[in-house]
């Protein structure tokens, strides 16, 4: 089914059942909890029939549901370059197809994160002006709309200065239509806040952002550190892949240290049980601001589409979260206005060249 087959007010989201570690029973549950609260939303669900159809027949979501037989699975072990040459048949690469093919508005998967982007890449090509590809992921914090963008959490684990410049734009692009943002605030990860520190590459991007913020509307607050991530004095932290990711990966982890070493400290006496008891509104709020499940989904910047890569250990709850984001984007336009921003940040290059050309 295309999404022209749907009413014109419906919104398809293409999805790969078959790609997260527990196989395709928590992706069917998860679009259930998402269905029950978006039922203008229309799924096309890619995978083994046989597997998919007991299911979504048991969850009777059958209206909004569209299977599409594919008989392969993209295993977490299969390197890229063997679904590159082998994949035609999986859901993964059926899933990113349907976007590719103006059937859905975004793709999401649990698959395999390598595998997820070579395919996407082969399938949706780069956008105009975008080296380097950035996966965004949204990070708890103190902002009024409870989360900051983070860019690139893994792609690619290098990044000039003209990638970073690029990452801003599609970082600003993504916090306007993704967190509502008007005038996003666009910050850079260094070691330190002083302008004479970091690497050459990040002293070259610092110019260049804030250069470029005027034209591509958002407001750079110059150099940040770690600890802004969480914080409230950006929106926006752009750095390469190798940082973004070994970042993303202490942030949940130490997400669930907290949460399980409290539940432990909780559990210690009959005092503490009591204690835990009177505390009950609160450990759930300070649970569900740091829970990992509540920001599942990276979405893939710089592409001819959009593409979520989900946790492949995601649950319900997980799932539910990645398509919510899906929605959220695929109803804003998300995927033509990145297109119009990242392809802007060629003549900002050029124009700052030219500009310094003509002052020398």
């Amino acid at each position: 089914m295309s999404a022209t087959d749907q009413s014109t007010a419906a919104l398809v989201i293409s999805v790969d059942a078959m790609g997260g570690d527990e196989g395709p029973a928590p992706i069917v549950a998860g679009l259930t909890r998402f269905l029950a609260a978006n039922p203008d939303t229309h799924i096309l669900l890619h995978g083994r029939k046989a597997d998919l159809e007991p299911l979504v027949t048991k969850r009777k979501i059958g209206n909004s549901v569209t299977i599409v037989d594919a008989p392969d699975v993209v295993a977490m072990t299969d390197k890229p370059s063997h679904v590159m040459r082998h994949g035609k048949s999986t859901s993964m690469w059926s899933a990113i197809d349907s976007v590719r093919n103006k059937e859905a508005s975004v793709c999401v998967s649990c698959g395999n994160t390598g595998a997820l982007m070579a395919v996407s890449m082969i399938r949706l090509r780069k956008a105009e002006g975008v080296n380097r590809p950035a996966i965004a992921c949204l990070w708890p914090s103190r902002n009024k709309a409870g989360f900051n963008v983070m860019l690139d959490a893994g792609a690619d684990i290098r990044a000039d200065e003209e990638d970073l410049l690029t990452y801003a734009l599609m970082g600003a692009s993504y916090a306007r239509n993704g967190l509502g943002l008007t005038k996003p605030r666009v910050g850079l990860l260094n070691v330190g806040t002083e302008e004479h520190k970091g690497r050459a590459e990040l002293k070259v991007a610092h110019d260049m952002i804030a250069a470029a913020a005027p034209r591509g509307d958002f407001e750079y607050v110059g150099f940040v550190e770690g600890g802004d991530l969480p914080g409230s004095r950006v929106d926006v932290v752009v750095t390469d892949g190798f940082t973004g990711n070994i970042a993303l990966k202490t942030g949940e982890g130490t997400a669930n240290f907290v949460s399980e070493s409290l539940r432990a400290a909780f559990k210690t006496t009959w005092f503490s049980r009591i204690a835990a008891l009177l505390a009950m509104t609160s450990l759930s709020r300070l649970k569900k601001k740091i829970d990992p499940r509540r920001v599942n989904g990276g979405v893939f910047l710089g592409l001819n589409g959009t593409v979520i890569k989900s946790h492949g250990s995601a649950d319900a709850t997980g799932v539910a979260a990645a398509v919510s984001l899906a929605a959220q984007l695929g109803r804003s336009g998300f995927s033509d206005k990145l297109a119009a921003r990242v392809a802007s940040a060629a003549v900002l290059a050029q124009d700052d060249q030219t500009d310094s050309a003509t002052k020398d």
